[in-house]
């Protein structure tokens, strides 16, 4: 007999080699119903597997994290089996779950249309209804090479080539079709209810442009129709509110052929970014960093000697100055602390905070750009903190607090992962341990609930993230804290302890808009254009309803440029009605229109980008309401 302890701590016996299934059975028909796969010990596993000792055993539905990822992973092997079905010479390649569904890069000398994505959908519909059981098998390397070889599966070849010699090599099986996977998936195809198709892209093999460009179809699984209607629903209003669009709409940016990846900002959109780079350069100050800049263009040397070349290589530019190798920056830090060298510090100095808007460059992929969200330029809002160790709680806090209030200053919700060591880390265990360790400590004194994201740290410590939720339910990772033991290692960074004595400081280098670039797309997502008066291009705009109050007009807007309000007057001969609609296009925030009545007693009358009509005011009542939003920076 075997005890299983559940989650609730109530603890049940079974056989030896009872399923996780048999075992969900016992405990009721609706959560077996509910059911997708399970974690033993914390491992996740499928529904068939049997326990073979002492366990603690979470069932997972469609409720946590691990079973849309089991439900989604089944919808991508459904995907593949209806492509074979339809297209037998396709190559299979990968195709995993991922936060929003599944895809599989696919080899097809046929490009998938829309009319074939549609085909393969109706065999999917097949697939789902025939109910087929899923089944894990596991062969030898020798007969797994030779199975998928007479397949005439290439990539899966490769795939198990590249496996560890003694690597336990898994397939799973439904109906007909078999695929080379580590699983887990849902115990059938009939639990993948709902499903959709959404678009077919290229991928190159393995994310490598020397590899050949496959097709990705793309798509998305729930337990409920309602669900998938609710999230395609979402997907159109996404599309509304694509940055792309909307940035080429409201003259704020462009993208051009002779700069794929770099951004060029137009005067709308450079509004925009001072007045975020402004706020962010007066929120600092006050919370006692002082700003710094470092070049683009440094030294090969420093990038081997800060670890970054063995990690960024492949996504940095070079060149040769005076016949020695340079490196434009992916990342602020190195010059940052080339700084802190250049002066010798005490105790008394730190916590030192240096922040810096610095212009990074890296390589990113051509098929990864996408507007301003993912570009091979960017400036990152970079602070790098310098203090010692009895510190660190203090100042992540510190860190957290003023997040949390940039963030809220937005209107953005947001959830917390703190990221562990990853696989290619530099430093030893005692060190990490501590740092994370430290991390954890501030995230529960700062009473912030948290999900631990293992393995995904930076190459020189743990981190938190901050994942912003928007408008529309989309989450953004934004905002980083990372906590470094390393970088003082190799740089030989020092402060004079209160013994006299020469300390190793500690770093921690941290973002809270993550990329000034990205942060725009966001929020132009997130307001869908609609700015905020304080970050609104344009914040007023007059429109007189006739040539008679042109002189009337512009007398206003004069009033409103001398405070620093940005205002335009449309003067053109149109009627008014037209003019509201054409500032309704633009998101203007305010429009006052003036006719002869307003001329006459000195007033405006309002209409509010949201709220519509807001009445007559005096001019005087307007410039308060509007100056109280700007300078408290309403959100709305």
């Amino acid at each position: 007999m075997v005890k299983i302890t559940l989650k609730d701590g109530s603890v049940k016996e079974y056989p030896k080699s009872t399923t996780v299934e048999e075992i969900v059975a016992s405990i009721g028909s609706r959560l077996l119903k509910a059911a997708l796969a399970a974690k033993i010990n914390g491992k996740v596993v499928d529904l068939f597997t049997p326990v073979m000792e002492d366990s603690s055993l979470e069932v997972l539905t469609f409720e946590d994290d691990d079973g849309k990822w089991a439900l989604r992973h089944t919808g991508s092997h459904i995907l593949a089996q209806a492509v074979k079905r339809l297209y037998p010479d396709a190559k299979l390649a990968i195709g995993p779950a991922i936060d929003t569904g599944f895809y599989y890069d696919i080899d097809s000398d046929k490009p998938f249309s829309e009319a074939d994505l549609a085909a393969i959908e109706k065999e999917m519909e097949n697939i789902v209804k025939e109910d087929l059981k899923l089944e894990r098998f596991e062969l030898p390397r020798n007969e797994a090479l030779d199975m998928v070889s007479r397949l005439g599966e290439i990539y899966k070849v490769e795939l198990i080539n590249d496996l560890p010699e003694d690597a336990v090599i898994s397939f799973y099986k439904q109906g007909e079709f078999v695929d080379l996977c580590a699983g887990p998936h849902a115990p059938s195809t009939g639990k993948v209810k709902a499903f959709k198709l959404l678009n077919a892209a290229g991928a190159y093999w393995r994310g490598s442009e020397k590899n050949k460009m496959l097709q990705r179809i793309y798509g998305t699984a729930f337990i409920k129709k309602n669900q998938l209607e609710e999230y395609l629903n979402m997907l159109e209003e996404a599309k509304r509110r694509d940055h792309r669009k909307l940035g080429k709409e409201l003259d704020l940016f462009s993208l051009h052929e002779e700069g794929p990846g770099f951004p060029f900002f137009h005067p709308k959109g450079m509004i925009i970014r001072n007045e975020l780079e402004n706020f962010w350069r007066d929120i600092h100050r006050k919370h006692g960093y002082k700003e710094i800049k470092t070049p683009i263009i440094l030294n090969e040397d420093l990038w081997h000697q800060s670890g970054h070349w063995d990690h960024y290589k492949d996504n940095m530019y070079f060149t040769t100055i005076d016949e020695k190798n340079y490196a434009v920056k992916p990342m602020n830090c190195p010059g940052g602390i080339l700084i802190y060298k250049s002066a010798m510090y005490s105790y008394r100095d730190l916590p030192l905070r240096m922040g810096e808007l610095g212009l990074v460059h890296r390589h990113e992929l051509s098929g990864a750009l996408h507007g301003l969200m993912r570009v091979r330029n960017f400036t990152q809002d970079d602070a790098h903190l310098y203090l010692t160790p009895e510190q660190i709680k203090e100042e992540v806090l510190g860190v957290i607090s003023l997040t949390d209030h940039i963030y809220k200053l937005f209107g953005f919700k947001y959830r917390v992962e703190l990221s562990t060591r990853p696989e290619n880390s530099m430093g030893s265990d005692e060190d990490w341990e501590n740092a994370t360790d430290a991390l954890r400590d501030a995230l529960e004194a700062a009473n912030l609930p948290y999900k631990i994201n293992e393995g995904d740290g930076a190459f020189y410590g743990p981190k938190i993230d901050f994942h912003l939720e928007d408008s529309i339910g989309r989450t953004w990772q934004c905002g980083t804290i990372q906590l470094d033991f390393q970088m003082p290692e190799k740089f030989d960074l020092t402060y004079v302890g209160a013994d006299g004595e020469k300390h190793r400081p500690v770093m921690i280098h941290r973002t809270i808009f993550g990329s000034i670039e990205r942060f725009i797309g966001i929020l132009i997502e997130n307001y869908a254009g609609a700015f905020p008066v304080w970050l609104a291009p344009v914040q007023v705009i007059i429109l007189p309803v006739s040539e008679k109050q042109k002189e009337y007009a512009e007398k206003l807007n004069k009033q409103l440029e001398d405070l620093s309000i940005r205002a335009e007057s449309d003067l053109r001969s149109e009627k008014v009605g037209y003019k509201i609609r054409e500032a309704q296009l633009q998101k203007i925030p305010y429009m006052l229109v003036v006719g002869d009545k307003e001329m006459e007693a000195g007033t405006v009358s309002v209409r509010d980008r949201k709220e519509g009509d807001k009445g007559i005011m005096k001019f005087e009542e307007f410039l308060s309401r509007i100056k109280y939003e700007i300078e408290n920076k309403i959100s709305k």
